[in-house]
């Protein structure tokens, strides 16, 4: 039986100067993580490689933005977003995501491959309240509505501005 993680308010912070890599295969188990996704997922690699991409997921993220990032990455397009991951111990560290899909030589996507790096602080403290926004809505809703309510937070902002989500996310 796997005991549930509980998150801390311990923060970690990427370095400048590395990259979290990982692969997954089309229903998102772990193919493969480079040393640095390995030291901030606390998880050794064994127990990395198969399972989930989201044994990371931390809490405070939105469904509606993995539901965003899965539809673009299935349509063979990259992703980028803001991610708030949760290491084993339950600390947490932000990521700013790149995200694309594996082609094989015919063009068919085979997996996915992720490229990781520190964020800017002023794009987190910027998503954090749009996050928390969708999260709350999520909640208000219950299940059923969650990822519509969540979604609408997030698509009622783009409008506003007029702009994609990649915008943007390589906006702020």
């Amino acid at each position: 039986m796997k005991h549930p993680i509980t998150p801390t308010s311990v923060e970690r912070q990427m370095r400048d100067d590395e990259f979290i890599a990982s692969k997954t295969d089309l229903k998102g188990r772990i193919t493969y993580g480079n040393r640095i996704f390995i030291e901030f997922s606390g998880y050794s690699e064994a127990e990395l490689l198969g399972t989930q991409h989201n044994i990371i997921r931390h809490p405070d993220m939105p469904r509606a933005v993995f539901k965003l990032l899965w539809d673009t990455i299935q349509a063979k397009r990259e992703c980028n977003a803001y991610v708030k991951n949760m290491a084993k111990d339950g600390s947490f560290y932000w990521v700013f995501a790149n995200v694309t899909p594996n082609f094989d030589r015919d063009g068919n996507v085979i997996g996915f491959f992720s490229v990781r790096r520190k964020p800017k602080a002023s794009a987190v403290k910027t998503v954090t309240g749009l996050y928390k926004a969708m999260l709350d809505a999520e909640r208000q809703t219950g299940a059923r509505d969650a990822m519509a309510a969540s979604t609408r937070i997030l698509t009622d902002l783009l409008a506003e501005k007029g702009i994609s989500y990649d915008e943007l996310v390589l906006a702020i």
